[in-house]
């Protein structure tokens, strides 16, 4: 049976899922990107093969930051298209709005019958995005997923500074001035939460369902304190980070 690959390099994470002829995820993994996408792209061959997925007999479709990096895909596709496709596929809906917070950007995705309506990007700073959340971390000496759970008990403390490198200085300041540590993860998360919901403002028309995707999608508080800048309920699922991978291996089915 053919099989079709989606693979998505983003720039902190390639995601990786597997379609047979009748839609159905039979495999999906991910893995760090690394320094280099086309040693990433190496090792999912091989983890692929360990598998039993031989990408010489199935279809690769190739998608995010670094397609271009991956030797034997079939096809390369934009992100914009993929991320839309697998995520009407994962939540069933052809009729959504999507908020995509990656490792160095955030997209935000009008989809209608299944297609792209509108789209916005922010990529010119890594503010509000998966970065920053681990930047942020790092000073707070805590994991990334631990800071999200944190924030949820914290309140009371903004960070104004628009810039990863000043938002920064702005944590280490109310680290130094004995700030509780829940109340610099609430201002972290609740900055991540306004960038996107101001973002989405732009071309979010409050008639569509609202999903997040990306690494953050586990975040409950995150999902939250979007929901609650944007007035949209904003959900999400297990594998939303997935969708890109999945996306570009619908691409690769030719759906």
């Amino acid at each position: 049976m053919k099989l079709f690959v989606g693979i998505d390099v983003g720039s902190t994470c390639a995601k990786v899922a597997v379609l047979d002829g009748g839609g159905n995820v039979v495999l999906k993994f991910l893995r760090p990107t690394g320094f280099s996408s086309v040693d990433a792209a190496e090792d999912i061959r091989e983890r692929l093969w360990s598998s039993g997925v031989d990408v010489g007999e199935s279809v690769v479709c190739a998608t995010g930051y670094g397609r271009v990096s991956v030797p034997f895909a079939n096809r390369r596709v934009t992100e914009i298209t993929c991320h839309a496709k697998g995520a009407a596929f994962l939540f069933g809906s052809p009729d959504l709005f999507l908020i995509d917070i990656g490792g160095q950007d955030t997209k935000v995705i009008s989809v209608e019958n299944g297609q792209v309506r509108d789209f916005l990007m922010n990529d010119k700073c890594s503010a509000g995005t998966g970065r920053f959340l681990e930047v942020m971390a790092n000073s707070l000496a805590i994991r990334p997923v631990e800071l999200c759970s944190l924030a949820s008990t914290g309140g009371g403390v903004k960070i104004s500074s628009m810039c990863t490198v000043f938002a920064e200085s702005e944590v280490i300041s109310l680290i130094a001035g004995g700030e509780r540590k829940e109340n610099i993860a609430y201002a972290v998360v609740d900055s991540i939460s306004d960038k996107a919901a101001t973002l989405c403002r732009r071309i979010f028309n409050g008639s569509s369902e609202v999903f997040l995707t990306g690494g953050l999608c586990g975040c409950p508080f995150l999902l939250e304190k979007i929901g609650e800048k944007l007035g949209a309920e904003v959900k999400s699922s297990k594998d939303a980070q997935y969708a890109g991978a999945l996306g570009a291996a619908l691409m690769a089915m030719g759906a």
